[in-house]
C-alpha cells in the first residue's frame, strides 16, 4: 500500500488550511462535534480539543467559527429545546442547529438551502418539514415571554429552588452571568518569573495580558489564543488557571519547608500553585485515586520546574497510607469532586448531564473524602475544603456536618468579613468557588 511522504502530507495540510472550510462544512462540523460532546462523559473542552487534534487541516479562523457556534448552541440548549418542543419536534443536534440559525442568526430559507445542500462535507438537504418549520421561526426571537426562568437562564429545572436559595435577590443577575463565556486566566509560575516578566514575555509573542484584580499571580488575556503553542507556556512561565482557583490555593498558605498534601490532586493545577508558593522547599504530596490523572501531571510539573512533589495513588479507602501518614501534615487541601455548577461558563454541556442522583452521591463521597483527609492534619495544622460548586449541600452544609462529627476541628474565618470564601462570575469575575478553612486543635 502506498503511503504519503511527510513533506507531501504537510503541503496538502497547508493547502487545505489556506483554502479554508466552507460555511456549510463548518455547520457539518458543528453537528458532528455536538453529537460527540453529548455522547461522551468527558467535559466538552476535552472532546473538542481531541476532535480538532485529529483535524489539523482546519485553520484558525474556521476553528474559531466552529468553536463559537458550538458553544453558543450549548449555552442556548434550553432555549432551543423549548422552541422544538413548542413546535412538537424531536430534539437533535441537527434540529437544534437549524433552530439556532433561524432564531439567533435570523437566517432565511434561501440561505439555509445553500448551507444544507448535500454537497461533500456539507449537511444533507433540508426536508420539506424542515423548510416549513424553519420558515415559521423566521418571525420569532430566541427569547419568548412564555419561557420559565429555568429556560431563560439555562439550568436544569430541578435546581431552581437551590439556586434561588443560594443567590436570593441577585438570582437573575447571577444566573445571567453564568451564561457568559469565561475569560482566559493564567497563573504566573513564581519559580520562573515575576508577573511583570511574564507580561513582557507574552507581549513578545503578540499576546496581551493584564494583571488580575484579586490574585497576586494572575494574568488575564485580552482574547483567546493558542497558548499551548507559545514559548512562554512551553518554558513553564505560566499555567492556565482561573483566578478563583488561584485564590483557593492561596488560602492554603503553604510555606517553604512545610509538609503539605493535595489530597484530590487530579492533573495537578493546584499542586503547581502550592509548589510555587513553597518555592520548591519542603514536602508536597499529590494524591488521587486515579493513577492516570496523576501521570498526566508529570509533564506539567517538569515544565514548571517543580521538584518537591511526590505523587501517591490512593486505593479505594487509602487506609494503609492514611494510617502511616496520620497527623503529619501542616496543610491539607481537599479539592473535592463536585457538581461543577460554578464552572458552567466553561462547560455548558455539563449542566444537562447532571442529575439529582449525581448530587446525592457526590455529597456522600465528599463527606467520606473530607473525613479521610482530616486524619492527615497535625495538631495546629490547617485543612482547606474546596468545591467549584454553588450548591449549599456541597458547601456550607458539608462543613457543618463535618464539624458536628469531628470536634477536634474548628472553623477559621477566611477574612474579617466572611467565614467562607464564596466566588461567583457576577461578584468576582471568576468561576464559582466555595472554600472553608478548618484548623485542628493543638
Amino acid at each position: 500500500m502506498c503511503t504519503m511522504s511527510p513533506s507531501r502530507e504537510k503541503r496538502r495540510t497547508t493547502a487545505r488550511k489556506a483554502k479554508g472550510v466552507t460555511p456549510g462544512a463548518r455547520l457539518e462540523a458543528v453537528m458532528e462535534l455536538l453529537a460527540a460532546v453529548e455522547g461522551s462523559p468527558r467535559p466538552a473542552d476535552g472532546v473538542v480539543a481531541a476532535w480538532f487534534r485529529d483535524r489539523r487541516f482546519i485553520g484558525s479562523k474556521d476553528r474559531k467559527a466552529i468553536h463559537e457556534r458550538l458553544y453558543d448552541l450549548m449555552r442556548r440548549r434550553a432555549h432551543l429545546g423549548w422552541w422544538l418542543s413548542r413546535l412538537q419536534l424531536a430534539d437533535s443536534p441537527r434540529a437544534r442547529l437549524l433552530a439556532h440559525l433561524a432564531l439567533a442568526d435570523h437566517a432565511k430559507i434561501d440561505l439555509l438551502n445553500v448551507l444544507f445542500d448535500g454537497e461533500k462535507f456539507h449537511p444533507t438537504r433540508l426536508s420539506s418539514d424542515e423548510r416549513k418549520w424553519t420558515t415559521a421561526l423566521e418571525k420569532e426571537r430566541l427569547d419568548h415571554a412564555d419561557m420559565p426562568d429555568w429556560v431563560k437562564y439555562e439550568y436544569p429545572e430541578w435546581l431552581d429552588q437551590k439556586f434561588r436559595a443560594r443567590f436570593g435577590e441577585r438570582f437573575a443577575e447571577e444566573m445571567r452571568a453564568l451564561l457568559l463565556p469565561a475569560r482566559l486566566d493564567l497563573r504566573v509560575n513564581a519559580l520562573k518569573a515575576t508577573r511583570e516578566e511574564a507580561i513582557a514575555a507574552l507581549a513578545l509573542e503578540g499576546i496581551t495580558a493584564t494583571p488580575t484584580d484579586l490574585s497576586p499571580w494572575g494574568l488575564r488575556l485580552a482574547e483567546r489564543v493558542n497558548l499551548m503553542a507559545s514559548k512562554v507556556f512551553k518554558d513553564g512561565l505560566v499555567e492556565v488557571q482561573d483566578e478563583g482557583s488561584q485564590l483557593v490555593a492561596q488560602l492554603v498558605d503553604a510555606q517553604p519547608g512545610m509538609v503539605v498534601c493535595d489530597f484530590c490532586a487530579g492533573a495537578g493545577g493546584k499542586t503547581l500553585a502550592l509548589a510555587s508558593m513553597m518555592n520548591n522547599k519542603g514536602r508536597l504530596v499529590a494524591c488521587d485515586v486515579s493513577e492516570g490523572r496523576l501521570l498526566r501531571s508529570a509533564d506539567r510539573l517538569k515544565r514548571a520546574g517543580v521538584h518537591n512533589v511526590t505523587r501517591h495513588v490512593l486505593d479505594a479507602q487509602g487506609a494503609k497510607w492514611l494510617k502511616r501518614q496520620a497527623g503529619s501534615f501542616d496543610r491539607v487541601l481537599v479539592d473535592a469532586p463536585c457538581t461543577g455548577t460554578g464552572t458552567w461558563r466553561r462547560n455548558p454541556d455539563a449542566k444537562w448531564k447532571l442529575t439529582p442522583e449525581d448530587l446525592s452521591e457526590l455529597v456522600v463521597k465528599q463527606a467520606e473524602i473530607l473525613e479521610r483527609a482530616s486524619r492527615l492534619v497535625k495538631p495546629g495544622g490547617r485543612l482547606v475544603y474546596v468545591t467549584c460548586s454553588l450548591l449549599a449541600e456541597e458547601n456550607d452544609m458539608q462543613i457543618d456536618a463535618f464539624l458536628q462529627k469531628t470536634p477536634g476541628f474548628r472553623k477559621e474565618p477566611v477574612d474579617s468579613v466572611q467565614d467562607y470564601l464564596r466566588l461567583s462570575p457576577l461578584g468576582n469575575g471568576t468561576d464559582g468557588f466555595f472554600a472553608a478553612k478548618l484548623v485542628r486543635a493543638d
